[in-house]
């Protein structure tokens, strides 16, 4: 099926602080050099932020790893998980039309996507709240029909109960998640023959999990999830004292205002221009060095760098603490990297070739 962006897209795009902050814990989980492995979750962070996967969005998760834009556009337009259409201001709706639900009664739901939201898949109703689509087997056939309704299931549907959860979404309402005839999960629909003692719970796991969270159908700004405990390496070298400050607390849903110094969102050294480094007008007469041989340093940074006013490896190598810890945090989108990757040992290096 070809997948191509959508012919209206916005001006920009730029997530919030929280999700800033949790995209760069999850690049920060993989080695120097290997960010492009955090592309999918950046991607889907970023359709939770706005609903659907924009084209500046799929830029601008490009710039922060340092990849071409059709690396990433290639990512995007591959999975189907990825919306790249604007959808339903409240919900999307994923009706699941693979073998089983389509026998217990999927058409059904079908029928009722087009009388209630649209007639036709990813259009958007016209009160602007909902949207759907059919897709293959979500993996809950011993609950069929089900659909998928933001990051939850509904299961064990009829087309007047489905009509029933569209209403309740549309008055502003979340429906528990789950079954919807009365079974707990997955047991047979005659009942137990097997295993017959339940411990109690109100909920199977998912269900109470789903609950708990409480974020089926929201847009994720980044406040209502932790993030990783694990902060950016950068941060650490650049500022021990202020990221002891911001570990202990759990959970550590709003890391970034722990970081008490910071005048910015996040736990930032804060270094004055004072401490910049010394740089050239332009690169000597026997040509600028090649930064990218150093890990961590892409076609990207480079330009950044000589920007900034480092060409060679003995610039980079006669760095300071403090004059790395400034470099670090004028890394517009790349801020820490300096540290993480060790560019001051790797130019040292280079530096004697």
């Amino acid at each position: 099926m070809l997948r191509r962006l959508h012919k209206d897209q916005p001006s920009s795009f730029a997530f919030t602080p929280a999700n800033q902050a949790w995209a760069e814990a999850q690049m920060a989980k993989f080695p120097a050099g290997r960010q492009a492995s955090a592309v999918i979750p950046l991607l889907w962070r970023a359709q939770e932020q706005e609903g659907w996967l924009t084209r500046p969005a799929i830029e601008g998760v490009a710039d922060m790893l340092g990849l071409a834009y059709m690396r990433v556009l290639e990512v995007a337009t591959f999975y189907f998980m990825f919306q790249l259409q604007p959808v339903g201001a409240v919900a999307h709706v994923q009706v699941c039309g693979t073998t089983s639900c389509m026998i217990c009664g999927a058409e059904d739901l079908i029928s009722v996507c087009r009388e209630e939201i649209a007639p036709n898949a990813h259009d958007i109703s016209a009160d602007g709240k909902f949207s759907w689509e059919e897709v293959e087997c979500l993996g809950a056939c011993a609950n069929a029909p089900m659909v998928q309704i933001g990051k939850d299931y509904y299961e064990d549907l009829t087309a007047e109960k489905f009509r029933e959860l569209l209403a309740a979404f549309g008055r502003g309402e979340v429906p528990k998640p789950g079954p919807q005839n009365g079974r707990f999960s997955s047991e047979p629909a005659g009942g137990l023959t097997a295993l017959t003692a339940f411990t109690g719970q109100d909920h199977n796991g998912s269900v109470a999990r789903a609950l708990s969270i409480g974020d089926t159908i929201k847009r994720i700004q980044g406040d209502e999830v932790p993030l990783l405990k694990r902060k950016p390496p950068a941060n650490k070298a650049a500022a021990p004292k202020a990221e002891a400050k911001a570990e202990p607390a759990a959970p550590v849903s709003k890391p970034k205002p722990a970081a008490k110094a910071a005048p910015k969102a996040g736990p930032e050294p804060v270094v004055d221009d004072s401490a910049k480094p010394a740089t050239l007008a332009a690169a000597r007469e026997t040509g600028a060095d090649d930064l990218k041989r150093i890990s961590g340093i892409g076609p990207k940074l480079e330009k950044m760098l000589n920007g900034m006013g480092f060409y060679h490896f003995d610039q980079l190598a006669a760095w300071t603490e403090t004059e790395l810890a400034w470099v670090d945090q004028n890394l517009d989108g790349f801020k820490g990297r300096a540290s993480r990757d060790e560019w001051v040992a790797q130019a040292k290096v280079l530096a004697q070739d």
